[in-house]
């Protein structure tokens, strides 16, 4: 008797390799961050399948911001698709009516989920992985949608010493997502630095060990890119000084 056994592995962002096993998704995807803007009706991802000689099944589904899957105000067209090998396709994240009932002095954060279906196989034991992958997906009203030479919103952050920590307070309508924190720009992570994402008008906390008097921040933006913001103290208030590029 033939024994196929398939597994859903979750890949959040990027993909990773376990200790005793390594694997490659045969579905990607071209970015890692999805913006859906208000008084648009569609946002078009481009999906290519690498592996170059089966075909292989790409459904994709979007999540609310507690993980449960749904239908609207957003839907993904179409659901499920074959990719040949070595090719290109796309998927289409359309908007419904719904989305005029979103709040529209903030963005709103959901998650795009993209599973790549192998093909059956007709090897006997076979393990069979089905990789997933989950990117953040934030509709941006169109009041929010700034031009692109605008400073970056994130230079509004600022930072305020409690304890041995700090409380960093983010005053915009958008999400921001700190990944790396250091005492000078290019120089390592703290040690303890736990990547953080501020929703709209909310604080947070970081660890201060190791960040100096001037904290520098990596924040993720638009386009997967990871600037950098460089704050300058006085007493235990710190604002944003500069912004530089990675």
């Amino acid at each position: 008797m033939k024994h196929i056994r398939t597994f859903l592995v979750p890949v959040i962002g990027f993909l990773f390799c376990t200790h005793t096993i390594q694997v490659q998704a045969a579905i990607a995807l071209d970015r890692t961050r999805v913006i859906v803007e208000g008084g648009k009706k569609s946002i078009s991802l481009a999906v290519s399948n690498e592996n170059k000689q089966l075909p292989y099944l790409a459904q994709g589904w979007i999540e609310n911001a507690l993980g449960q899957k749904i239908s609207t105000p957003l839907t993904v067209l179409p659901p499920v698709q074959r990719i040949e090998p070595g090719e290109r396709s796309q998927v289409r994240i359309q908007t419904l009516p719904a989305i005029n009932t979103l709040p529209q002095d903030r963005e709103t954060l959901y998650y795009f989920n993209l599973r790549e279906i192998p093909p059956r196989t007709d090897k006997p034991n076979a393990l069979q992985l089905a990789l997933q992958t989950r990117i953040k997906l934030f509709y941006r009203p169109k009041a929010l949608i700034t031009d692109i030479t605008a400073p970056p919103w994130q230079e509004q952050l600022t930072l305020t010493r409690s304890g041995k920590n700090w409380q960093i307070n983010n005053p915009t309508p958008y999400y921001i997502t700190l990944v790396d924190g250091s005492d000078h720009p290019g120089r390592s992570s703290v040690l303890g630095f736990k990547p953080l994402m501020l929703s709209p008008f909310s604080t947070g906390e970081i660890p201060g060990k190791g960040l100096g008097n001037s904290p520098v921040l990596t924040y993720i933006n638009d386009y997967g890119g990871r600037p950098q913001i460089r704050f300058i103290c006085s007493g235990t208030r710190c604002t944003a000084k500069s912004v530089t590029t990675r």
